[in-house]
């Protein structure tokens, strides 16, 4: 069979191919089951769908059917992978059918794509172990293990490697999506990122589009765009063996307003000047976790694998840089090396309640942003443990792609800043917790309306952190769209695919693309 344009028939042919013999009917059922109270919950604790049904797919051909019984029914659909989105895309009350992809999580090599075939339910820490353990190879994809695959890849996806290797989303070769068409009749497309794919279009809105937007992901395949031959372990970037390491701590008493300044320009001219895509630099990562100052400490990490030459000499380089620069004594300072799959490599995600926000840049922060910053983590009025900055390094192999060659528009930015207000249980402690991330972000952004405007310093935002506020002009007066934060000049592409593969809307959220016209 062509890998080009191929479309999946409607009966049992699409239920068999790739997933073996399974029933071409999901498993459905709705509020009265005794299994709904398990499926339901979202990570984010904040919001709790109530979905007349839930049909539980593993197959293709289980969620065609899924997607086709909710359309004819007139249900609003919505799709879960992992559960971990940040917003209530999924669990908003309008949402009436959950197609659960949880069970739909092999990850296979596809000697026909010639391409490892990674299903949308397969958490990143089951991708990264099976593509390791029997292929030694990996995707330089984030670290929170418990993420699925099936939003983390739409969205772009990105991580300690990526500096190195790219976005998982420049390795992706094709993708296998459930639509609806016109007449409301789920289909199943594979498009792929070959040029003379009558769907390379669909292929280009899953490298960045963000989930839940076009269609239900049913596959990815992945390989490497210059790699060559049928051996699977040379078809994806290889895995180090070792992750070096090397983290730096300083006591938040420490840190005066200048001493602070100090540290977090030290990062950004690092990056601005190691972030080339064939730096040197570019073949480390790092971060910088700023906690409330009731966390007690500011940390510093570098690191990369142990296959990178004189990586230890670069990592040790970077760090020396900023303690110099810091001019205070350390109270932590540690290098080691650790096995490709300890433990200490992956971040854990508790459960909760939350709220997050994020910007991308393109140089490291202004004085202006930095003053901002300690001012709203070292506040006095609001302290808690669990909200933090971290400043990642960003750029490398990610810059060398056009903005337009992918959805993903971030391919000239340095550094990405997540802001979370941690994890927290009671409804009650909401406005509190809300409340001070959204004064923080709307004060750091000041100068450009409240939210990280595309310009010389700041870069707009990434979808697979969505935040609902952008969309909001009490808290983006800036007068730029949500859509230019997040896609830029990509958004009108974006639409024309949206008009010619979910020309009825009906995978819609909260910050979903318009289908143009």
């Amino acid at each position: 069979m062509s890998r080009l344009g191929r479309h999946l028939p409607t009966g049992g042919a699409a239920a068999a191919e790739g997933n073996g013999m399974r029933s071409r009917d999901p498993v459905s059922f709705g509020p009265q089951d005794p299994r709904y109270a398990s499926i339901v919950p979202a990570h984010n604790r904040r919001f709790q769908g109530t979905p007349s049904v839930i049909s539980v797919a593993r197959s293709t051909e289980q969620v065609r059917r899924a997607v086709g019984d909710a359309v004819e029914a007139g249900l609003r659909v919505a799709v879960r992978s992992g559960g971990h989105c940040l917003e209530d895309f999924v669990a908003s009350p309008a949402v009436r059918a959950l197609i659960d992809l949880s069970q739909l999580s092999d990850v296979y090599y596809d000697p026909e794509m010639g391409a490892f075939a990674i299903e949308p339910g397969a958490k990143l820490g089951k991708v990264y172990d099976t593509l390791f353990r029997e292929w030694g190879v990996t995707l330089p994809g984030g670290t929170c293990r418990e993420v699925g695959a099936g939003g983390h890849f739409a969205g772009g996806g990105y991580g300690l490697l990526s500096r190195r290797y790219g976005m998982v989303i420049d390795h992706l070769y094709a993708v296998e999506v459930v639509l609806v068409d016109e007449a409301g009749e789920a289909t199943a497309v594979v498009a792929t990122r070959e040029a003379a794919d009558p769907h390379h279009d669909l292929w280009w809105a899953h490298t960045g589009g963000g989930g839940g937007n076009f269609g239900v992901v049913t596959r990815y395949w992945m390989r490497s765009p210059a790699a060559d031959g049928t051996d699977p372990a040379r078809l994806l970037p290889p895995a180090p063996s070792r992750m070096r390491r090397r983290t730096v701590s300083w006591s938040w008493d420490s840190m005066t307003p200048e001493v602070f300044a100090r540290l977090v320009s030290a990062f950004g001219d690092w990056a601005e000047r190691n972030s080339g895509p064939d730096s040197r630099g570019s073949q480390i990562w790092s971060a910088l976790v700023v906690p409330h100052k009731s966390a007690g400490q500011v940390i510093f990490f570098a690191g990369c694998g142990d296959d990178v030459p004189d990586g230890e000499e670069l990592v040790a380089a970077h760090a020396d840089q900023l303690v110099a620069a810091v001019g205070v004594p350390a109270v932590f300072d540690l290098t080691e090396a650790v096995p490709f799959l300890d433990e200490s490599n992956w971040a854990g995600e508790p459960t909760g309640r939350a709220k997050n926000k994020f910007a991308d840049l393109r140089k490291g922060f202004t004085q202006a942003h930095i003053a901002a910053l300690y001012r709203q983590f070292t506040r006095t009025d609001y302290t808690n443990p669990g909200a933090l900055m971290s400043l990642s390094t960003f750029g490398g192999r990610v810059n060398a792609v056009a903005p337009e060659a992918t959805a993903t528009v971030a391919r000239d930015s340095i550094l990405r800043v997540y802001f979370t207000a941690g994890e927290w249980m009671s409804a009650d402690d909401d406005a509190r917790h809300i409340g001070w991330i959204r004064e923080m972000y709307r004060d750091v952004f000041a100068g450009t309306g409240g939210v990280p405007v595309p310009g010389p310093v700041t870069a707009g935002s990434y979808i697979n952190y969505p935040d609902s506020d952008l969309a909001d002009p009490r808290w983006n007066s800036s007068g730029v769209s949500w859509e230019t934060l997040y896609y830029q000049g990509n958004y009108p592409r974006l639409q024309a695919v949206k008009r010619r593969y979910d020309p009825q809307d009906v995978f819609r959220h909260a910050l979903s693309v318009k289908p143009a016209g």
